[in-house]
This record gives C-alpha cells, structure tokens and sequence, in this order.
C-alpha cells in the first residue's frame, strides 16, 4: 500500500518544507494543486518553485488551476448587502472546492488499496506509529492541534479534524473526503443511507497531528485572510493590519473556532498557550534552530 499525500498551495513554503521532510518516509507521491487566482477571484502568480524542494521532485506531482469553477454566482447592483456577501460567500467556497478537486489528477496511478490522504497544506497528520494494514474501517480521520502564529502556541479550546483518508477504492473525491464529517454516527441511522458526509465505519486517530495555521507574519496574514474562501468575513470585521499585529503580540488568536454564527469570530479574545517542542514532528525539534524564527 503506498500513501499518496494531496494539498492544496497558496505559497506556504515554511510549512511545505516541514510537511515534505515530516511525512516524507511514509509518502509515495506529493500531489500538489496551485491556482492562477485566490479563492476571492483575484488573480495571482504561481509561488511553486520546484527547485526549492529538489530533495522531494521524483515525488512530488504539480498540478496547475487555471481555470474558474462553472458555477460562480454573479454579482448585481439590486443585490443588497446581505445578497451580495452570501455570493461572495458561496463564490470562495466554490474556488476553494473546484481547486482541490484538481488533485485527482494526480492520482491516475494509484492502486485501488493505496491510501489517499486529503488535507489542506498546514494540516500535516501524524502518520508515526499507525499500521494502516490493520485498520480496516472505510475512512481515517486525524484528530489535531492547532497552533497559532508560532509552532508552539497552541489553541488549546478546540479540537481540529482536517486530515482525512481513506483507500482508492473508497474514494469517491477530494472535495467528498474533505466534507466528511468527523463524528463517527450509529449504523441505525437511516439518513446514512443517503448522506455523503455522515458515515458510521470511521476510525479517528487521536494523537492525528497538527494544524499550524496562520504561521505568518502580520503582513503575510492580512494578505491570507483577505484572499481565502472566506474572505468576505474578514473584510466584514473591520479588523485592520494594526489589530493583527496586536492579536500576535499578545498571543492572541484572531480567529475563534468555537464561536457560533450568532458570535463575534474575530474577537481576539482567545489566548494561546506556549507547549514545549516535545509536542512537535520531530523533524522541528531536530531543526529548531532551522525554525527559531517561528519558535516562541
């Protein structure tokens, strides 16, 4: 069984670097998709230089987006405030979705027993320790951490479920195995035979990894935050480059992910909570003068 390991890049070098020497022993391919234009519809060179990563090239397959998802809503002048942020919404979404689905490209080669593992860039699983062979339910799901800024602030108010996997044969799409959902459901329940994101045959890992997000720089993260799939509610905050340059220098996060849709999620109320390099991949404890930069 070979693992083929499938991300979506923006221009995340850092954490690429990481993520290629982390689950570089367990890895068969790379599979990586870039696209011509960020998930709020502005254009964008490509930031994927292979010679940067010359270590990985047999392993790595590229593939490039350069076209629009068919189904964008366009926008109106009668469109009121509300109207037009849902199209703006849905149309993130929709580039987001339609950008990793171009990573079955890369999967034309992979067996109907090898494992295909689907996570966004900064979501790197851990893979130590797993028998694959022994586990026989039909989709993986990695239980992570997530650390803010840093790569050893941890947000320690929610668990993240971003890496997810599941062999060939069982695997329907990118953006299915992405939408799956994490609670593991009984088999009684009647909608499962009719969902495609509630399913009972799961098997969570629990020490699954982690989700380094936001590992930038004040500048670098207005830059993510105005261009991702959900941009239009950042821009919706009123949060400034000055408000985020505050949140990471009072170890703050400046997203909340446990707060309903009747909350401010931009609150920055949230404190992060420094961990020592012993909950990291190995390859950053042994490189930690590599990443002292990133190192609170």
């Amino acid at each position: 069984m070979n693992i083929y390991d499938c991300f979506m890049y923006f221009d995340e070098d850092l954490l690429l670097d990481i993520r290629l020497n982390v689950l570089n022993k367990y890895v068969k391919k790379f599979v990586i998709a870039e696209a011509t234009y960020t998930h709020n519809g502005s254009p964008k060179k490509l930031n994927f230089d292979l010679n940067n990563f010359k270590k990985f090239q047999d392993k790595i397959t590229y593939i490039i987006v350069d076209e629009q998802p068919p189904n964008l809503l366009n926008l109106h002048d009668q469109d009121d405030q509300n109207r037009k942020g849902e199209k703006l919404i849905l149309n993130g979404m929709a580039r987001d979705y339609f950008q990793r689905e171009h990573l079955s490209k890369g999967l034309t080669n992979a067996t109907s027993d090898d494992l295909i593992l689907i996570s966004d860039l900064d979501e790197i699983p851990n893979l130590e320790k797993l028998e694959f062979n022994q586990i026989k339910n039909e989709i993986i799901i990695f239980k992570q951490k997530i650390f803010f800024y840093k790569l050893n602030l941890l947000y320690d108010k929610f668990d993240w479920f971003g890496s997810k996997a599941c062999k060939k044969k069982n695997f329907k799409s990118p953006q299915w195995l992405r939408n799956v959902k994490s609670k593991k459901y009984p088999k009684w329940r009647i909608d499962l035979f009719f969902s495609k994101k509630k399913y009972s045959n799961i098997f969570h890992v629990q020490n699954g990894g982690w989700h380094f997000t936001c590992i930038k720089n004040p500048e670098e993260l207005e830059k993510k935050l105005l261009n991702f799939a959900h941009h239009y509610e950042f821009e919706q905050s009123g949060l400034n480059l000055n408000d985020i340059k505050k949140m990471i220098s009072e170890n703050k996060a400046v997203y909340d992910y446990g707060a309903d849709m009747k909350k401010n999620k931009w609150s920055g109320n949230i404190k992060l909570k420094k961990v020592d390099l012993s909950e990291l991949p190995d390859y950053i404890k042994l490189k930690s003068e590599k990443y002292k930069d990133w190192l609170n």
